[in-house]
C-alpha cells in the first residue's frame, strides 16, 4: 500500500489530536485533546510509545524546547506533522471514506455510540 503501511487507529487518532494542538504540540496537550475528543481514558505511555511509532516511520519531527526548573532541568519535546505524514493522513481519511460507502449502521441502543 504505501511506505509506512496503513495507519492504525490510534495512531490516526494521535495525528489528528497533535494537529489540534497546533505548532507547539508536546505530548501532555495531545493526551488531553484525545481524552476530551473521546471521552475515553489515555495513558502517557501509550502516547509516548505512539508518538515514537509515528517519528520512527518518518510521520512526524520533533524538536527539543528549553530546559526548564519545573521540569527538573528536561527539555520538552515538540511534535510536527511532516509532508509524509500529511499524505498519510490524506491516504488514510481516503480509503476510510471509500470502505463507508455505503455501509448502513443500525442506531446503538439508547442512541450512543
Amino acid at each position: 500500500m504505501g511506505k509506512t503501511g496503513v495507519l492504525g487507529s490510534f495512531e490516526e487518532l494521535v495525528l489528528l489530536a497533535l494537529l489540534h494542538q497546533g505548532p507547539d504540540a508536546y505530548s501532555v496537550p495531545i493526551r488531553r485533546e484525545l481524552e476530551a475528543r473521546s471521552g475515553a481514558q489515555v495513558s502517557m505511555g501509550a502516547v509516548y510509545a505512539t508518538l515514537d511509532r509515528l517519528e520512527d516511520k518518518g510521520l512526524i519531527r520533533s524538536r527539543s524546547g528549553d530546559r526548564t526548573a519545573a521540569r527538573r532541568g528536561r527539555p520538552r519535546r515538540y511534535y510536527e506533522l511532516s509532508p509524509t505524514g500529511a499524505a498519510e493522513l490524506h491516504r488514510t481519511r481516503r480509503i476510510r471514506d471509500t470502505m463507508w460507502t455505503g455501509i448502513e449502521l443500525p442506531e446503538p441502543e439508547g442512541g450512543e455510540a
